[in-house]
């Protein structure tokens, strides 16, 4: 066998500054539902406490809410959004209504 005949591996070369891509993981959205036992008094604090939005966006999420039986809280990844997900409907009973018996209803889907 000479050396010609031999299979040599060829090492990937890469630019100096270009890195290997890290891949992405899949984004879900933390969706909260509407309920009508729960006052804007109560999602603005719940928004204000668990995703440490400000007293403004908080009141935009309560409204978009009401306004159309659902609101996107946050975009993150699957384990981030089940963990806001499960907070939201532990966060309890709404102490500024006497129609609530408990939390608010939420879920996650994938973002499209």
């Amino acid at each position: 066998m000479t050396d010609s005949d031999t299979a040599v591996a060829e090492p990937i070369v890469r630019p100096q500054n270009q890195k290997p891509k890290a891949k992405r993981q899949p984004r879900y959205h933390v969706i909260l539902w509407d309920d009508p036992n729960h006052t804007f008094e109560y999602v603005i604090e719940m928004m204000k406490n668990l995703f440490r939005l400000s007293q403004a966006d908080g009141k935009r999420i309560a409204e978009e809410v009401d306004r159309t039986g659902r609101a996107i809280c946050l975009t993150t990844t699957r384990e981030h959004a089940e963990l806001k997900r499960d907070q939201i409907r532990g966060f309890g009973r709404d102490p500024f209504s006497t129609k609530s018996t408990g939390s608010m209803a939420a879920s996650i889907e994938p973002e499209l």
